[in-house]
């Protein structure tokens, strides 16, 4: 039952925030690591691995709305979204150790692995993390509390990206006593085990609020109608493919940038001396540093967007974190100072960027449940992740077959192209990307004001409405 208490305890949003401290664990090395882990670990040709990345996405464009259109029409004591965090977490932990597995196969037999067990993670990705996703568009009719629920769920993000960051290449080390791909699975028997413990913990704390106006009829065209038709979620939705090709692309080479062009590194830091840095110990650091950056800026973003909105706070952080990026394509190896430095203000202002991108989603299911009468919260969050989805591959597809065009060679010295074109992917070309997002944001029409009338309305409606259950 909606409520007209939109307040939400702090216990409550820690609890949230508890489900994607678990999700962030895989997609953040899906986003960092998966390329490398294929490219230099698994060993298959960086061509075939983009090809997978590409057809495991074109599957997600009906595997994903179709589990929005599942979760909207399940009805159990536990509500819609919530039971799927209990009834999934196990086989996706399990999916992440086999994803993670390098078998003792010929080069044919361990595309045929790679296929199977990355589609398989990446639908039981869909299971849960859209009904969890989607669980925030109906913790509260707050469009406020949204935003602030919004804000601790990526805080518990970047939470797990710094524990990403930190821990799992070392661990991968540790783990594997000089087998790398054993380091790999047991890494992820371990995070497994810890990804089962916070999805419990989020369905335990958290309780659905917002119900579908009492007239809707489950009626799967018109919700997909409505989808097509709401202009501000296309306007998103164009938003985040641009904003996630913007993140991907760089992220699919961030090791290989490290391992390739920067080297190691011998520098001298304040009290540990001069000593000599690999590609593992500098990579880990620089992206500790931006998830801990991020982590920060989360922090400051909902005051900062209660002050100038959300759409305003969007496009001045998004244009700081575009030029942190395209900078670096004038930077050598021997300014490493200055790389870490501008990873530090592109973190800072692009981590938050999801936060908005998220609270903005919920808004405009309100708009559509204002507009048309009907609310199909599971549809809208996610067809957006098949946007994060969509961009996430597409990045890895241009970064994994520009790398194969230029002649990239895993675990060799580069030839110059080579070494060219890891350089802008990591700067120039996903610069280009967060250009384009930012030109298309500027449509988006629900500002702060119009959504405070929208949710006003709605309040009075689902009053009259529970009146009338």
């Amino acid at each position: 039952m909606s409520t007209s208490n939109h307040q939400l305890s702090l216990k409550e949003k820690i609890s949230y925030g508890f489900g994607d401290l678990a999700s962030v664990l895989y997609w953040q090395t899906f986003m960092l690591y998966f390329t490398y882990f294929y490219t230099d670990v698994f060993i298959i040709p960086a061509s075939v691995a983009a090809t997978m990345f590409l057809v495991s996405r074109i599957w997600d464009g009906v595997n994903d709305p179709l589990m929005g259109i599942i979760a909207d029409r399940t009805k159990t004591r536990w509500g819609k979204f919530r039971p799927y965090l209990l009834w999934m977490c196990v086989p996706f932990a399990i999916a992440g150790v086999l994803a993670f597995t390098t078998p003792n196969f010929d080069l044919s037999g361990k595309i045929i692995w790679a296929y199977a067990t990355f589609i398989l993670i990446m639908m039981l990705y869909t299971a849960i993390n859209i009904p969890y996703t989607a669980l925030m568009g109906v913790i509260s009719p707050s469009s406020i509390e949204r935003t602030s629920v919004s804000s601790i769920k990526f805080l518990f993000a970047f939470a797990a990206g710094i524990i990403v960051s930190a821990t799992l290449l070392p661990m991968t080390q540790v783990l594997g006593g000089g087998n790398e791909q054993k380091g790999w699975q047991m890494s992820f028997v371990v995070y497994g085990i810890m990804a089962i413990l916070f999805f419990l913990i989020a369905f335990k704390g958290t309780r659905e609020r917002v119900l579908p106006p009492s007239t809707q009829k489950p009626n799967i065209g018109k919700d997909l109608k409505e989808l097509v038709t709401n202009k501000p979620w296309l306007i998103l939705l164009a938003t985040t493919i641009t904003f996630i090709l913007f993140v991907a692309i760089r992220s699919s080479v961030t090791v290989h940038y490290f391992k390739y062009v920067i080297g190691n590194q011998e520098l001298t830091l304040p009290f540990m001396g001069t000593k000599s840095y690999d590609f593992v110990a500098l990579t880990s650091a620089y992206n500790t540093i931006g998830q801990i950056s991020s982590l920060l800026g989360v922090l400051v973003v909902t005051s900062i967007a209660r002050k100038l909105g959300k759409k305003r706070t969007f496009l001045l952080y998004f244009i700081v974190a575009i030029f942190s990026t395209a900078i670096l394509y004038v930077l050598t190896a021997k300014q490493l100072g200055l790389i870490f430095f501008f990873q530090i203000t592109g973190s800072f202002t692009g981590g938050p960027l999801s936060v908005l991108l998220w609270a903005m989603y919920a808004d405009t299911a309100d708009y559509a449940e204002w507009k048309k009468g009907r609310r199909a919260t599971g549809l809208i969050f996610s067809a957006s992740t098949m946007s994060q989805k969509f961009g996430w591959a597409f990045g890895a597809f241009v970064a994994l077959n520009l790398m194969s065009q230029v002649g990239f060679q895993p675990n060799e010295a580069q030839n110059p192209e080579s070494l060219r074109g890891l350089l802008l992917l990591f700067s120039l070309i996903p610069a280009a990307m967060g250009i384009v997002s930012v030109l298309i944001s500027l449509a988006y029409p629900l500002n702060d004001k119009r959504v405070a009338t929208i949710e006003a309305e709605l309040v009075d409606r689902r009053k009259l409405d529970d009146e009338n259950r």
